[in-house]
């Protein structure tokens, strides 16, 4: 009986914990907009204007800018930048324009 209750509290407790986070990243959502599409910006004309390496990249980012990722697609000339399950921009790159960001998808943020 002891375990069980035990169990349950362990239950709840995690719960609570994976709820605290999620709303923590919900918190966050707009900030993470933001940087991924500054990332992804960055990125795209370091790698195909400055025709450095993707990798070679990560050293433009601003202190902070750790939990980004990136990707590219050499086929479409587009970098990506995501932090996995929470935020994604693209960039590509026109010969014209230089480095172009996505239009922006979500739902604006509301001032107070």
């Amino acid at each position: 009986m002891k375990a069980r209750r035990i169990a349950i509290g362990l239950g709840v407790l995690l719960l609570a914990l994976l709820a605290a986070a999620l709303l923590y990243a919900r918190s966050l959502t707009p900030q993470l907009q933001l940087g991924t599409g500054y990332a992804a910006r960055v990125a795209c004309a370091c790698r195909y204007i400055g025709n450095r390496d993707l990798k070679s990249c990560r050293a433009d980012f601003e202190p902070g800018m750790e939990a980004i990722r990136l990707s590219d697609d050499p086929a479409t000339k587009t970098v990506t930048a995501y932090v996995p399950l929470i935020a994604s921009r693209s960039a590509t790159y026109d010969p014209v324009l230089g480095c172009q960001p996505e239009p922006f998808k979500g739902t604006p943020l509301k001032l107070r």
